[in-house]
């Protein structure tokens, strides 16, 4: 298979939104405490501008949006940025394709941050087991405030 990644342009932002909330649902997620309530879900090509901050797309050959993740810095935390909103539609899970958006994640995050943090659902087991690949490790405790209090399980990784 092949995918195409590019960072985020308007043009996408209702296709991330749909890709979001589709995952959400499939997990339960669809409440506050979640992405499901972030107001700026429908505008990540605005958000995610300025430097530390990047929103990546992955389309598959025919030109579709099936994936995505964002880099963004954590709140009040010097060094420390967020791997944020890193969604895969569910027949595209294995393909490769996330392992694409966490390299060129990971990568961007290296040139300005320390550590990378993440949050994500106790049900999310294969992301889970997915995250500790990259050398994500599991945290007690939020960092920073996202507004994600629903998210029951962090990982924070050195860069």
């Amino acid at each position: 298979m092949t995918f195409f990644i590019h960072e985020i342009q308007k043009q996408d932002d209702p296709a991330v939104e749909s890709l979001i909330r589709t995952c959400l649902k499939e997990f339960h997620a669809d409440h506050e405490g979640t992405a499901w309530a972030d107001p700026d879900l429908c505008r990540f090509s605005e958000i995610y501008t300025g430097e530390g901050k990047k929103y990546w797309v992955a389309l598959n050959e025919d030109g579709k949006l099936i994936a995505g993740t964002g880099i963004g810095p954590v709140e009040g935390m010097a060094g420390v940025c967020e791997l944020q909103k890193m969604y895969c539609e569910k027949e595209y899970r294995g393909s490769g394709v996330s392992h694409l958006l966490m390299k060129t994640a990971l990568d961007y995050a290296e040139q300005y941050y320390d550590s990378c943090y993440l949050e994500t659902l106790d049900n999310m087991t294969a992301a889970q087991k997915f995250y500790e690949k990259y050398g994500f490790e599991r945290i007690n405790e939020p960092l920073g405030n996202t507004g994600h209090y629903a998210c029951d399980v962090r990982y924070l990784k050195k860069l």
